[in-house]
């Protein structure tokens, strides 16, 4: 006789699996060219890897202190500080994580109390809501335009209540390539100035910014830093997603608070990888190039596509790029994908995962940190479409 299920309150009831995982496998199964998930195919530089190896067989293998390697967070500080403008003490605002994941989620465990609003803007990266739901936190989703995906900060203001705790910014953003400028950042101070409103600022595609553009981040304003917590991603900027290595950078008051749940949620992150990115951070050649490095895949993948049936604008950062198939299909966008990845092979992302609500535009998006003669391949086959 089977026994019954021990009965759980679920947290999350209605999330289930990540839409990356889901189109990763339909990828493996079908043999397509994967360019749903975000991660490069290629690998990260020589020198990074004997660097990991080196602390490896040097014994650097023990517990990183709490907060991070004190050398990896001073060179952060001082990158912050020569890129953006402002200071933030390597000792008590800097916090090694592992992987931006990490640092997001623990930031609103820190943060957010039961029935505490969040104003996220969507799409929105997935990682967001379920975190603010998990913690009791309530969800109050803002549409990007659907023009260029800027954000309405009339419809932010009348959004904010005597509950909101927080809002998420995130640019470059992920999924749509855009980016936020120095109105977007007056606007943000404006909205928030006399509150006790914090701010996440997901900055982990800071270094890939398109066409001559520089990066803004929240670190820029003053006003803005002391309310706000910067995320950024060693992955994203050295190939490395795999080793999932972040940081968090805040004022000290708010830093203090994170590194309560940080010290209990994973304590330290791996050592020998920080000592390596500690010594690879003085290359500053291979950061501040890294824009120009995507920007070619970028411009390779839309001339690529310049005669397939799909409409497009140019991402202005990140390594995605949105395809509009309204000219296609009347499909779904999940239908759409699942077709491309089984019929024409190649996986892609559709936008509804990144909405709370439905979403009836016809986009998809895919990743260009790919090797060139793949780029080219799926650009064949979706030319076909």
């Amino acid at each position: 006789m089977e026994r019954p299920q021990i009965k759980l309150n679920s947290k999350l009831p209605n999330i289930g699996t990540t839409i990356f995982t889901i189109m990763s496998k339909m990828a493996a199964d079908y043999n397509a060219i994967n360019l749903s998930q975000g991660f490069p195919d290629f690998d990260c530089p020589d020198d990074l890897k004997k660097l990991v190896s080196h602390y490896i067989n040097e014994g650097r293998n023990q517990y990183a202190p709490m907060p991070g390697l004190p050398l990896l967070r001073e060179r952060i500080s001082a990158k912050i500080e020569k890129l953006y403008g402002h200071n933030y003490n390597p000792e008590t605002e800097i916090n090694i994580t592992a992987g931006a994941t990490q640092a997001l989620y623990t930031i609103i465990s820190a943060v957010i109390n039961s029935g505490d609003e969040v104003i996220i803007f969507e799409p929105a990266f997935d990682t967001y809501l379920p975190a603010i739901m998990a913690n009791g936190g309530k969800p109050i989703p803002i549409p990007l335009s659907e023009k260029d995906f800027s954000i309405d900060w009339d419809r932010c203001k009348d959004s904010i209540t005597n509950k909101t705790k927080l809002i998420i910014v995130n640019s470059p953003h992920n999924p749509t390539g855009s980016v936020i400028n120095l109105a977007d950042l007056k606007n943000l101070e404006e909205i928030t100035k006399d509150t006790n409103i914090l701010i996440i600022s997901d900055e982990v595609y800071e270094h890939i910014v398109f066409d001559g553009n520089r990066h803004i981040s929240i670190s820029r304003s003053g006003e803005l830093a002391r309310r706000s917590f910067i995320v950024s991603s060693f992955g994203k900027t050295y190939h490395t997603t795999g080793w999932k290595i972040g940081y968090c950078a805040a004022p000290e008051n708010l830093m203090s608070e994170f590194r309560k749940i940080h010290q209990f949620m994973v304590f330290a992150v791996n050592t020998p990888i920080q000592y390596a990115y500690a010594d690879f951070m003085k290359n500053e050649n291979h950061y501040l190039s890294l824009g120009f490095f995507y920007q070619k895949k970028r411009d390779l993948i839309i001339n690529a596509l310049k005669d397939s049936r799909f409409k497009l604008n140019k991402a202005r950062g990140t390594y995605f790029q949105l395809l509009d198939y309204s000219g296609i299909t009347d499909k779904n966008d999940y239908e759409f994908s699942e077709f491309l990845t089984k019929e024409i092979g190649v996986a892609v992302i559709p936008l509804s995962p990144f909405y709370s609500s439905d979403n009836k535009r016809k986009l998809i998006r895919i990743c260009f940190a790919k090797r060139d003669e793949v780029l080219i391949e799926a650009a064949e086959k979706l030319c076909r479409v």
